[in-house]
């Protein structure tokens, strides 16, 4: 099974199982990348919003004409914040950022729950590496996608070029199929 992507200079097409390394210089860009992959050729997707909450992700769901009736999200940062919180079908929610066990298995769960075209987007893993460390999130990036593998889907994932040492990226450039390298001036550039 192939899934359409519909970013500037990639593949207009990746196959199931595919992870993709989005390095940015800032978040301001990132929602049209993140937006444009999820709402293309899906019939389900998770969002990992390590940071923004809930309500914030639907904001920007909405704003770039995502079909929110496809989406669970999976909200990390509003029982730690002290927001109230009440989990529906489409929202869930673990204790921080850095309940990187939570965040692997809400994925499992998510993953095992959802056939047909199902991608996710874990924004970001910057802000998991500041709440926990590179070593926790480095191990559950490689769990999670396994899980994509095992379950035919697809997934996009955010680091930040500004934040993290050419080591960092390095490592973590090295799990995934694929890298979206995004300008300060909006460009991507790919490496698959």
């Amino acid at each position: 099974m192939d899934y359409t992507l519909a970013i500037e200079n990639a593949p207009e097409t990746i196959p199931a199982g595919t992870g993709l390394l989005l390095l940015h210089p800032s978040i301001g860009e990132t929602d049209r990348i993140d937006t444009d992959f999820l709402k293309t050729d899906t019939e389900h997707f998770l969002v990992i919003s390590t940071r923004t909450t809930a309500r914030e992700v639907e904001q920007k769901l909405e704003h770039y004409d995502v079909d929110e009736s496809d989406a669970v999200i999976l909200d990390t940062l509003s029982v730690e914040r002290g927001y109230s919180r009440r989990g529906t079908e489409d929202v869930h929610y673990v204790s921080s950022p850095d309940d990187l066990d939570g965040i692997v298995t809400q994925t499992e769960n998510f993953l095992a729950n959802h056939d047909g075209k199902v991608r996710i987007s874990v924004d970001s893993l910057t802000e998991m590496i500041y709440y926990a460390d590179e070593e926790g999130v480095y191990e559950a990036t490689k769990q999670i996608l396994q899980l994509l593998d095992d379950h035919d889907a697809v997934g996009i994932f955010h680091l930040s070029k500004e934040v993290h040492d050419q080591d960092t990226l390095d490592r973590f450039h090295e799990l995934f199929d694929g890298v979206l390298d995004l300008g300060d001036d909006g460009s991507v550039t790919v490496d698959f």
